[in-house]
């Protein structure tokens, strides 16, 4: 289950308790009431502290919370106190991502184009070292680094979101809801993805007369590897080439080759992974090793 710290009340927490939901994960983004406000965030700090000690006290014992840092004026320092903070609830999971001022947002609104060109020209290196202290605290702590921008102790990664990574197959259900079949459990070789409507008076409409009502696309064996390349690579487990064909097999390691050789990407037991210095141009890396 997903929420915002504030949905927890301690009546909700009880509910929680006494339905079949084993995880829950919260959007916390950072324990500065300050940086909060600025995202425009319901909830302050100390509601994340009481919401994870409600559901512990109803019985959930496997909660993830969402962390964000790259604020404008943030410093080194100030998240480094995110990361002592976000410890202290001694949660089984962890999700750090960088700001970023999508265009078309009320942030990027607030700052202009010439704003964000500055704010996001101004903070690379510094959102570097934000990123290699995130990884040696939580792993100091005992934190799995298992995927490029999530943690968990040991057992306890996130099975919805591997799914994605390990290309499992699975059915969304609800409106709006995505669903992914991949080309090995199909006979043609051409797997699919689906996404229902999502307008929820359609979707029940049909619902009631028996019909799905959804839009469909194909994936064939090039988009399938490409797939594989950039949800793959984000694993420390990394890409596994013995489930590619010869011809996307022999394209990966041609491509690779010059990253392994700059310490970038490691093979191991036939699997191409991520360095951690290669962490930071993953998605260079990635476009690289795609079949475009």
């Amino acid at each position: 289950m997903e929420c915002n710290p504030d949905d927890i009340t301690p009546d909700y927490a009880q509910v929680i308790g006494e339905l079949p939901i084993n995880r829950v994960s919260m959007g916390a983004q950072t324990f500065s009431d300050e940086r909060l406000r600025f995202l425009h965030r319901r909830h302050t700090s100390s509601q994340v502290r009481e919401a994870v000690d409600l559901l512990r006290k109803n019985g959930i014992q496997n909660i993830s919370i969402d962390l964000m840092f790259g604020f404008p004026g943030e410093t080194l320092q100030d998240w480094e106190q995110d990361i002592h903070d976000a410890l202290a609830l001694d949660v089984e999971h962890l999700s750090a991502y960088s700001l970023m001022i999508e265009e078309g947002t009320e942030l990027y609104q607030r700052y202009g184009d010439a704003g964000v060109r500055e704010y996001e020209n101004s903070k690379e290196e510094l959102e570097r070292e934000m990123y290699e202290l995130l990884i040696d605290q939580l792993t100091a702590a005992g934190y799995e680094h298992y995927e490029i921008s999530n943690f968990a102790k040991n057992g306890f990664r996130s099975r919805h979101n591997s799914s994605y990574w390990n290309d499992t197959p699975y059915i969304g259900i609800g409106a709006a809801a995505h669903s992914y079949s991949p080309p090995a459990l199909h006979p043609q070789g051409l797997g699919k993805r689906s996404w229902n409507v999502a307008d929820i008076s359609q979707y029940i409409e049909g619902m009631k007369q028996g019909k799905r009502v959804f839009e469909e696309e194909t994936i064939d064996a090039d988009t399938h590897y490409n797939d594989l390349v950039t949800v793959a690579l984000r694993t420390r487990e990394g890409l596994d080439l013995s489930i590619l064909s010869e011809k996307h097999r022999t394209y990966a390691i041609k491509n690779a080759r010059r990253f392994i050789n700059d310490g970038l990407l490691e093979l191991t037991d036939n699997r191409l992974h991520l360095t951690r210095g290669g962490l930071f141009v993953s998605d260079m890396i990635m476009t690289e090793l795609m079949n475009c």
